[in-house]
């Protein structure tokens, strides 16, 4: 969940590593730091606690050069966000350190190697399970070896999730990058300039040419190139993938925080999605990863559909999808409970796997999980030439652009709309006539649009806002396709404002929930026109008799709730399959308005990061 970035080549390292470490803070900011090749035999390493600023303002202090480095940002997972536990770790004394690491992941034996490391004289300056690694490395280095064999020594002896890269002034000039878990790619830049990043967005300012690192590879970066190797293999070939977007893309573009810029993103991002897809004579959808797979879908007879967080509550939108147009049984599985758990995988089953990093450390485990039972995976992910989308036998991109605020808003409902996409292929192929197909397809033809009359609410959510900016609790509450956007909408406000948000079937409230409303408890209902409506209708005026304050997300000018509810915000009517995507919009810019009067970094909440590459 870390951000990691290195650079070697003839210009000053430091103003590039700062950028870097700037385009990945929404992968952590709890801390940060630099280590640099001074004149390539003296290591300077700089770093502090709190986001890059503070960094950046001892950096211009210290003034340290080189044209070599690395660097990170922290989001912590062993010991607090202190500056002892900052990275970049270091091997040597304080003074004089002769190696510096920097780490994304978990070294579950960290304790057995701190353990052997002091036995043998070591001192441990942090609390982090890294500090091991670069003294391992240490270690193990022999007399007259390259850096890399040493870093590959150690990581035999490394268990757990880990991207590293590593310098060292006994062989300067080189970084040393590697990957088990975590991910990690190579940015090849012109006239001398070598890159390393957590993800493209610490490399697109100098390059589109990357290329990703497997599980198992370690690589060797220097000014004149790099060499690619696997820990088992020896040497290998790795592709060079072109990223399709720049860096103008993950700016604010004017807007005052990258979340507010997302969610105004989305009729672009839903067009995307869409874009060539859409077969409106056939009333059907041409998924292009799946028609270059060899895999007769005809074969599938149920699908299990495993993510984390907003992905899973998308997933619960293609359950409903499959089950209603493709007559398909569905399971959504939480990924981090289904890896631990012995699941019935028979045949004719297909895993489906959602992320927007497509990096997710617990929905990847799964979908190792599956295929190692012998289960065809498909995958629906965000970034091209992520590990799940290359791990999947087949899938479908978003082509949603990258996405920098950490709360989910535009990978959430591109998502949808893909599941859509993959429901209307496999539907057409059962149970869905042609003509059904076709009004789904004049549906989602008609999204963007509808989102754009959506975004037109914007004002009047912001002073909604301002009425319950102070409230302690919220409860979400809907049924049928309205359920999952009732655990996002909740999920969304827990995110960036910090208050207690639960989302609910609206059925099951009085089954429980129904205890905590009074006057002070805000009760968002998904009341839009569908087959439920006017059970959802009941479920209101058992909130009103309690004197709950009830905000009501309807899809028409719902004349059954006036005078039942204290504010309605009223979004376009579509398929009932399809609203999903318009009613979590207002849920979006709610949080978002809540958490800006409250205070709250709405971009980068507090204990939380984008991509969740730890278990």
């Amino acid at each position: 969940m870390c951000g990691i970035v290195g650079y070697v080549g003839t210009e000053e390292a430091s103003p590039i590593l700062l950028q870097g470490l700037k385009r990945l803070e929404y992968r952590g900011y709890d801390s940060a730091g630099v280590a640099l090749l001074n004149g390539g035999r003296r290591l300077h390493v700089v770093k502090r606690p709190g986001k890059i600023a503070a960094l950046e303002e001892a950096v211009e202090a210290e003034m340290p050069t080189g044209t070599c480095g690395i660097a990170h940002t922290r989001w912590a997972t062993h010991g607090p966000p202190t500056q002892a536990n900052a990275h970049p770790h270091i091997s040597g004394s304080a003074e004089t350190p002769d190696i510096a690491l920097v780490h994304n992941g978990i070294i579950e034996n960290a304790d057995l190697l701190r353990t052997r490391l002091q036995e043998k004289g070591y001192t441990f300056e942090s609390e982090t399970d890294t500090e091991t690694v670069v003294h391992l490395i240490d270690f193990l280095w022999k007399d007259g070896d390259p850096l890399e064999a040493a870093v590959a020594e150690a990581l035999t002896h490394v268990e757990g999730a880990y991207g590293i890269a590593v310098i060292s002034s006994r062989d300067p000039q080189k970084i040393v990058v590697a990957r088990h878990g975590s991910p990690l790619l190579i940015g090849i830049g012109k006239d001398g300039k070598m890159l390393a990043g957590s993800d493209a967005a610490a490399v697109i300012a100098h390059t589109r040419d990357v290329v990703y690192l497997n599980d198992g590879d370690y690589a060797v970066l220097t000014a004149d190139g790099y060499r690619t190797y696997h820990l088992e293999d020896g040497e290998v070939d790795r592709s060079v993938h072109q990223v399709t977007w720049d860096a103008g893309t993950i700016e604010k573009s004017g807007y005052p925080h990258y979340m507010l810029k997302e969610i105004f993103e989305q009729p672009s991002s839903l067009r995307d999605v869409m874009r060539g897809r859409l077969l409106e004579e056939e009333g059907d959808a041409r998924l292009g990863g799946i028609a270059a797979n060899a895999f007769d879908l005809g074969r599938v007879r149920r699908v299990i559909i495993t993510a984390c967080g907003t992905s899973w509550h998308a997933g619960l939108v293609g359950e409903y999808l499959l089950e209603e147009y493709a007559r398909l049984p569905v399971d959504v599985e939480y990924a981090s409970e289904f890896r631990y758990r012995n699941p019935v995988l028979e045949e004719g089953t297909l895993l489906l796997a959602i992320s927007q990093s497509g990096e997710t450390a617990d929905t990847l485990a799964a979908l190792k999980e599956a295929k190692h039972r012998g289960v065809t995976t498909m995958g629906i992910v965000n970034t091209v030439g992520s590990t799940i989308a290359r791990t999947t036998d087949f899938g479908c991109y978003l082509h949603a652009g990258p996405e920098i605020g950490v709360a989910s808003t535009k990978a959430f409902t591109s998502q949808i709309v893909a599941l859509a996409l993959f429901t209307l292929h496999m539907g057409r192929r059962s149970h869905t006539s042609v003509l059904r197909g076709r009004e789904m397809v004049q549906a989602l033809q008609k999204l963007p649009e509808q989102v754009e009359e959506v975004l037109k609410l914007n004002d009047e959510i912001k002073e909604l806002a301002a009425e319950y900016a102070d409230a302690q609790n919220f409860l979400y509450l809907g049924r049928g396709f309205q359920f999952p956007v009732a655990l996002e909408g909740a999920l969304k406000l827990k995110e960036v404002s910090y208050i207690h948000a639960e989302g609910y079937p609206a059925a099951e409230m009085k089954h429980g929930p129904i205890a905590l409303i009074d006057e002070d408890m805000p009760v968002v209902f998904l009341a839009p026109r569908d087959p439920v409506f006017g059970k959802v209708v009941s479920n209101i005026e058992e909130v009103k008799a309690r004197g709950g304050r009830i905000i009501a997300v309807v899809s028409d000018d719902a004349p059954e709730l006036q005078g039942k509810v204290d504010h309605l915000i009223q979004v376009p009517q579509t398929l009932p399959a399809l609203l999903p995507v318009l009613t979590t919009i207002p849920l979006q810019l709610l949080a978002y308005h809540v958490a800006v009067l409250r205070g709250c970094d709405v971009d980068q909440p507090r204990n939380l990061a984008k991509s969740v590459t730890v278990e």
